[in-house]
C-alpha cells in the first residue's frame, strides 16, 4: 500500500500537472515583469514580453538565470516582493565570493514544508514517526526544510542539528529515532559509529532521507547494511527553495519532482538546447509558486536525466536521475573530464570505504592526481604487500574508468577528517598557481 502525503496533487494526471505549470508559469512570468527590474531587463535584452509566455511551450523564450547573476543582484535585486512580506532568509553555503541570498514569505515556507512532508511520507514516514534531523540549522536550509516537513506530517522531530555525535546516537536510542535526515557522509560516520560501538540492536531506525551532497549507489547500500535501513535520496538546492524540490519514492529509481510547484528542464550545457527527456545534460528549474524569490530557468549545473516512465509507486511527477556530476564541478586533469563520483563507484567496488580525498595538484605544466582512501574493517591489514597489491588493483581499475593514471594510497582508518556538514572530497591544490 502506497502512502502520500498529498494523494490529489501527487498522482495528477499529466493533463492537470500541464494546466496548472501554465496557469502558474504565465502568472509568476508577470510577478517578477512588474516588481523585479533585473528579469524585466534580461527579458527586454532577449525580445520577450510577459504576453508571449501562454504556457510551458513558450519557456524556451525565456533567458537563462544563473549563480553569477544571483550574485551580482545580492541582496535585493531579485526581491520580487515588498521585505515587509517576507519572514526569513537561507543562503547558499559557498566559500568564494558574495552568498546567494534567498527570501521566503509565509507561503513560501508552507508550500516548502508540504514538499519535504511528501518526501518524508514517500520514505515510509508517518505521525507515528520519530524524525531525527541532523542537517544543519541556521542560514543552510537542509535542517529549516526537514523539519518543517516533519513537522507538517505530524512527526515527533528532533532538531539535533549536525555534529556531537556522541549526542546525536544517544537522542537517537533514548528517544527511538524511526528516519535519520543527514547529508549522506554523516550518515556514513554515523553508521560506523553505530557498528564500532554495538548500537546496531538498540537503534530504531528504517529510513533515512539523505541530499545535500552527490552519493553512490554503493555508499547507499554501505549505509542500509550498517544501519539497518532502506536510505532515500532527497534533492534540493538553496536557490529555488532547498530540499524538497525532489524525492526518492519506494521503487528508488530516481526522484519524483514536484512539478506543481518546479518546470524541470534538460539542456545541452553548452549551447543551452533543451533536450528531450531520457538525454544527460544540464539541470533547469523555473520555480511556478515562490513570492518572494521566484527564478525562472534557473541553471543548476546538475547533470541529470529526466524521465517519465509511469511509476510503481502511483506518483506521476517526472523523476530525475541522481546527479551524475556538476557542469561546474568537473575536474578537468590531463584534459580527461574527472567526476569524483567515478572514483567513489571504484573505490567502493574494490571494498574500500566512503571516506576518501581527491588531490590534484601540478608540477610544471604537468598535472597529477591522488586518491586517499581509508581502509574498510574487513580489509584491515598491516601487511605492506597486500596493502600494495589492493592498491595496483585500484590504480588499474581506475585507469579503465578515468582514462588517466592516479596515485592511490590506502590509509588508516578515521585518518581522513570527518564533516558533519558536506564531506570535502576534492583538493585542488592548482588553483594556488598563478598562469
Amino acid at each position: 500500500m502506497q502512502n502520500y502525503y498529498q494523494k490529489e496533487i501527487e498522482t495528477a494526471s499529466p493533463e492537470q500537472i500541464r494546466a496548472w505549470q501554465d496557469e502558474r508559469l504565465v502568472k509568476t512570468v508577470h510577478h517578477v515583469w512588474d516588481n523585479v527590474e533585473f528579469y524585466r531587463k534580461r527579458m527586454e535584452e532577449a525580445g520577450v514580453t510577459p504576453n508571449d509566455i501562454q504556457g510551458v511551450k513558450d519557456l524556451h523564450k525565456l533567458p537563462f538565470i544563473t549563480k553569477d547573476d544571483l550574485r551580482e543582484c545580492y541582496p535585493y535585486g531579485l526581491l520580487a516582493t515588498d521585505l515587509n512580506n517576507c519572514v526569513r532568509i537561507h543562503s547558499t553555503s559557498g566559500t568564494t565570493g558574495k552568498r546567494v541570498v534567498a527570501f521566503y514569505t509565509q507561503n513560501d515556507i508552507d508550500l516548502w514544508d508540504d514538499c519535504c512532508a511528501r518526501a518524508i511520507v514517500a520514505a515510509g514516514g508517518t505521525e507515528e514517526d520519530v524524525v531525527q534531523v541532523c542537517y544543519g540549522y541556521g542560514l543552510f536550509t537542509g535542517g529549516a526544510g526537514l523539519d518543517g516537513g516533519s513537522h507538517k506530517m505530524g512527526a515527533l522531530t528532533l532538531p539535533m542539528s549536525s555534529g556531537n555525535t556522541d549526542r546525536q546516537l544517544m537522542f537517537m536510542t533514548d528517544l527511538g529515532a524511526t528516519i535519520l535526515c543527514c547529508t549522506p557522509s554523516y550518515a556514513s560516520y554515523l553508521a560506523e559509529c553505530v557498528v564500532e560501538r554495538g548500537l546496531k540492536d538498540q537503534i530504531k531506525l528504517k529510513s533515512g532521507i539523505f541530499g545535500a551532497e552527490a552519493w553512490t549507489e554503493e555508499m547507499r547500500h554501505d549505509i542500509e547494511d550498517k544501519l539497518g535501513i532502506k536510505a532515500f535520496d532527497i534533492y534540493g538546492l538553496t536557490e529555488i527553495s532547498g530540499p524538497g524540490v525532489a524525492f526518492e519514492c519506494s521503487e528508488q529509481t530516481g526522484m519524483h519532482i514536484n512539478e506543481d510547484h518546479f518546470i524541470a528542464e534538460i539542456i545541452n550545457p553548452v549551447t543551452g538546447e533543451v533536450l528531450p527527456d531520457g538525454e544527460k545534460g544540464e539541470l533547469v528549474f523555473t520555480s511556478i509558486t515562490k513570492e518572494a524569490f521566484p527564478l525562472l530557468r534557473y541553471r543548476t549545473r546538475d547533470i541529470a536525466v529526466l524521465t517519465r516512465k509511469k511509476c510503481s509507486c502511483g506518483r506521476t511527477h517526472v523523476k530525475m536521475s541522481k546527479p551524475m556530476g556538476r557542469s561546474d564541478d568537473m575536474l578537468i586533469v590531463k584534459g580527461v573530464n574527472v567526476f569524483p563520483s567515478q572514483i567513489e563507484m571504484v573505490l567502493l567496488n574494490n571494498g574500500l570505504t566512503s571516506n576518501y580525498q581527491i588531490i590534484v595538484d601540478r608540477k610544471g605544466h604537468t598535472d597529477s592526481i591522488e586518491i586517499r582512501v581509508e581502509m574498510s574493517p574487513d580489509f584491515f591489514t598491516d601487511k605492506l604487500s597486500e596493502l600494495t597489491a589492493k592498491e595496483k588493483d585500484i590504480v588499474s581499475d581506475l585507469k579503465s574508468v578515468l582514462g588517466i593514471y592516479a596515485v592511490v594510497r590506502i590509509v588508516e582508518p578515521k585518518s581522513i577528517e570527518r564533516s558533519e556538514g558536506k564531506a570535502i572530497r576534492v583538493i585542488d591544490r592548482r588553483n594556488l598557481y598563478q598562469n
